[in-house]
């Protein structure tokens, strides 16, 4: 426990703990950490549930990229939460995430989810092209109306009112998936693709992503608290 205690970077209400290979959020994060930290990176480790965050009642930001999340997600009621990252996990059912999202986090305004197959993005699949790609957005919006950032792109008016007027018919179909659909616990086969800058897939010197691929590193020297410059909202 002592060493895994040492290997949390902590700074100010910022924690991160990154590439430790945990299934699960450890409980002491939540026991030491929960009732003041108001953002949390626990990129690249293998987690599968995030079930631990119950403890993190006052969290704002939450970064959880390159883990094992999948369909089966859920996360407790988090009403100070207006950023998440989701890239590179498992998820392919993008419905049933964005109707959870929208009764557990309320004030979410920055979401990513590159990486996954939800995320019909070029990168990802070869077959899938920029029309896909803006129908995903269209559904997204239409499901979690308070969106300002979605994956790398700042949320325009023309969106907003497509998204209105249509996005209820641009429902993202569920890819087929080879894996056994009925154990969401299948392990994970990795793929080269990261929607991460080089120098994130580092675990020790992780970037949280948004706008046009611009980054801030959060760490012990860490400049700021914030995804997004003011100029770009």
């Amino acid at each position: 426990m002592a060493g895994s205690e040492s290997m949390v970077v902590m700074n100010g209400t910022q924690i991160s703990y990154i590439g430790h290979d945990c299934e699960d959020i450890p409980e002491f994060l939540g026991e030491r950490y929960g009732g003041h930290a108001k953002r949390l990176d626990l990129s690249f480790n293998r987690l599968r549930s995030l079930t631990g965050l119950k403890a993190f009642s006052q969290l704002e930001e939450l970064i959880v990229d390159n883990n094992l999340l999948g369909n089966d997600l859920q996360l407790p009621r988090l009403p100070h939460l207006h950023t998440l990252t989701l890239n590179k996990n498992q998820i392919t059912d993008i419905e049933w995430l964005l109707e959870h999202l929208a009764v557990v986090a309320p004030s979410l305004e920055y979401l990513s989810l590159l990486g996954n197959e939800a995320c019909p993005n070029q990168l990802v699949s070869l077959d899938k092209d920029e029309d896909d790609y803006q129908r995903y957005r269209y559904f997204v919006l239409h499901k979690l109306t308070r969106l300002k950032f979605l994956d790398t792109r700042k949320v325009t008016q023309k969106e907003r009112s497509e998204a209105e007027a249509r996005g209820a018919f641009m429902k993202v179909v569920k890819p087929k998936c080879d894996m056994d659909s009925t154990d969401p616990r299948s392990d994970f086969v990795a793929t080269p693709y990261t929607p991460l800058p080089r120098g994130s897939r580092d675990a020790r010197n992780h970037k949280g992503v948004f706008a046009k691929c611009r980054y801030v590193y959060y760490g012990k020297h860490s400049e700021g608290n914030r995804f997004i410059r003011n100029d770009q909202l």
